[in-house]
């Protein structure tokens, strides 16, 4: 009888000291249940990792973003404003110096294509590319502050030693930003399950948008007291930072798998490859709608705050938080299209909508002149930084659907050479523009009624929203049927995040 007395103690509820009955396993698994509901619903991304990839895991592999959005500031934000001002560089020259590595954008396709069949006894097809990417920007980073203080005079030898080193030390940067973020982004799409991938891709932009703001305000902090000594430090201390987030991200990630690198197995070459890729009937219409959308969100990157500032008379702080709304627009719009990708959605119709977005954005700064409506011009920021965001991440979503197997990495690289090259000549098209047309203005070469800066600046918004409408046009025949989207679930992928 004690026995069972026992045992039906044992499977009595418990009591807590104070009497009350403790809950049940089921009521704590309910619990769990409805934390993990909450998170997914209101965390956009909480959801991007996987039995495969787990958070841990993925948060790390996407720090190499972090070390390019790093990377992307200091060449086109710290040191364009240093090179000018505190060393009194000619802007034409800075100029050139930061548009050099654009020049190695085209080849991002070659890269992935080498990428996907890289021949190797040690078994690993995307590290060697990261790794030798990764050494590529610490090389250049390593090298550039005492060229640009040779170059300026402060240092020894003739300043056009230090021009050439300087020119040497961008290519280098640029190259490693573009070999590691093409190998990086394929490599997440080899281990991300197909059914997370849209929320992994919102993730490694949103990754690559933090780099850059975080960088930015340290750097900002760090040089306030701006010394020849201290910007050294800074520039190699960012190539240290670069090193440690690369071989963090890189660590244990790929399986080694000597069967698909056997150095005596035969590799096809780029050129049939290509030809082959470009021939399916949707590659092309894609990669244009790719490179127009790119080259209507990029033309103003340069001419949003000087705008507010010459147009409406904004202070420095108020333009800069334009750049925050832009930011801010960019998060949102990568948190709904992930969410809308998770569900099913069409990317192309995503791309599509975020190019509506933009045409509202640009009319909204164009109208703000006239209406001498600072708020308007907010809003615009935002929005433009909200159908960027849809954008991005709707076409490289749908860029990797026209990839067949074993060719991830080529899908990559002609995804992220279209949308840099053309993104990077925008931005000096739409500068050239600006200047030629507003100084016409201002002399009253194109009347009295046109007499204003802000002409210069609407004939570019003009000309992005003539783009947007191109892209609109090219992505129209893309977009699935409803029945044939209700039938057949969307496939994902990964791509890059444009510098």
């Amino acid at each position: 009888m004690s026995g069972m007395a026992a045992l039906k103690a044992s499977l009595a509820p418990q009591s807590t000291p104070d009497g009350a009955p403790e809950n049940s396993r089921a009521d704590a698994l309910k619990n769990g249940a409805f934390w993990n509901r909450l998170g997914t619903r209101f965390l956009p991304f909480a959801d991007a990792a996987s039995a495969e990839l787990p958070l841990a895991r993925l948060l790390r592999l996407s720090l190499f973003q972090v070390s390019v959005g790093m990377a992307a500031v200091l060449l086109t934000g710290t040191l364009n404003r240093v090179m000018i001002v505190e060393l009194g560089m000619s802007a034409s020259i800075v100029a050139a110096m930061v548009s050099l590595p654009l020049l190695f954008a085209p080849l991002r396709a070659l890269v992935g294509h080498r990428s996907d069949h890289h021949r190797s006894l040690l078994g690993w097809k995307r590290v060697p590319y990261i790794w030798f990417g990764t050494l590529m920007q610490f090389g250049g980073l390593a090298l550039l502050p005492f060229a640009l203080l040779v170059m300026s005079g402060g240092g020894q030898g003739p300043a056009i030693g230090g021009q050439i080193g300087a020119a040497f030390a961008f290519l280098l940067i640029g190259a490693g930003m573009h070999t590691t973020q093409t190998a990086g982004l394929a490599l997440a799409t080899d281990l991300a399950p197909e059914a997370s991938r849209p929320r992994v891709v919102a993730l490694l932009y949103v990754m690559l948008l933090l780099g850059m703001m975080v960088s930015a305000l340290v750097i900002g902090r760090l040089l306030t007291d701006f010394t020849p000594t201290k910007l050294v430090r800074i520039v190699q201390g960012a190539a240290v930072v670069t090193m440690v987030l690369n071989l963090t991200a890189l660590w244990k990630q790929e399986a080694r798998n000597r069967a698909a690198t056997d150095p005596q197995a035969p590799r096809p070459a780029f050129a049939a490859m290509w030809r082959q890729f470009v021939a399916q009937p949707r590659t092309m219409r894609l990669l244009v709608a790719v490179g127009l959308g790119a080259a209507a969100f990029s033309m103003q990157d340069v001419l949003l705050e000087p705008y507010g500032g010459q147009v409406l008379g904004l202070s420095v702080g108020a333009t800069t938080r334009l750049t925050a709304l832009w930011a801010a627009g960019m998060l949102a719009g990568f948190a709904l299209a992930a969410r809308q990708l998770g569900a099913g959605d069409d990317p192309h119709r995503l791309a599509g909508f975020g190019g509506v977005v933009g045409i509202a954005a640009f009319l909204c700064v164009i109208f703000a002149a006239p209406f001498t409506a600072p708020g308007l011009l907010s809003v615009g920021a935002l929005l433009i930084g909200f159908g960027a965001g849809l954008f991005s991440v709707g076409t490289l979503t749908a860029a990797m659907n026209i990839a067949d197997e074993g060719r991830t990495g080529l899908a990559l690289g002609a995804w992220g050479a279209v949308q840099a090259t053309c993104a990077g000549a925008a931005i000096a098209v739409g500068a050239v523009v600006r200047d030629l047309v507003s100084a016409a203005a201002v002399a009253r070469d194109l009347g009295p009624t046109l007499a204003a800066p802000a002409t210069g600046y609407a004939l570019v918004y003009l000309v992005e929203i003539a783009l947007l409408l191109g892209t609109i046009v090219a992505l129209g025949p893309l977009v699935r049927g409803r029945a044939h989207e209700i039938n057949q679930p969307a496939r994902f992928g990964l791509s890059e995040f444009p510098i």
